[in-house]
């Protein structure tokens, strides 16, 4: 028998997999939060949780990391929404940087795959949910919504496990 998160997990993964940018959300030293747009690096070659970006060693996150590993990573377009919870680490590692490498980077890593200050940011997700307003369930939610607009009563609250679900990884 399947486990039913199993499909949530898949889901989230798929989704993920479409975007080329998240915000990364770190811990300021004066204990605020600070979000940052950065490049999500797929590796297509492994089936693992992470989720990868590309950063220099000199970005102030590194500090912010060093202090507390702990972040948050969104990712949103105007149908769809993902957000994550774990921690995150830098490597240099050099099969990774040319496992990941992607030539648009150079415009950040003039030296390319070679730059001194290129590192990856490994993001280990604990946990995570999503919603997506695609496909068939996304226009059932659009229908209800204008037919709840038209009656003055209050739209659907997105709590669809079809549209919407929290996923322990």
């Amino acid at each position: 028998m399947s486990d039913p998160s199993d499909g949530k997990k898949k889901h989230l993964h798929e989704l993920i997999a479409d975007f080329d940018t998240g915000m990364l959300v770190t811990h300021t030293a004066e204990g605020g939060l600070r979000g940052r747009p950065l490049a999500v690096a797929h590796d297509k070659t492994t089936g693992d949780e992470k989720v990868y970006f590309a950063t220099s060693v000199e970005s102030p996150k590194v500090g912010e990391l060093r202090a507390d590993a702990h972040v948050a990573v969104t990712f949103q377009d105007d149908k769809r929404y993902v957000s994550l919870s774990g921690t995150a680490r830098l490597t240099r590692e050099r099969a990774l940087i040319d496992r990941l490498w992607a030539e648009p980077w150079k415009v950040w890593f003039p030296k390319g795959k070679d730059d001194p200050t290129l590192a990856i940011l490994v993001v280990t997700p604990e946990s995570g949910e999503y919603w997506d307003q695609t496909g068939l369930e996304g226009l059932r939610y659009l229908v209800s919504s204008v037919k709840a607009y038209a009656t003055g009563t209050k739209a659907p609250d997105g709590t669809n496990e079809e549209q919407n679900a929290k996923v322990r990884l």
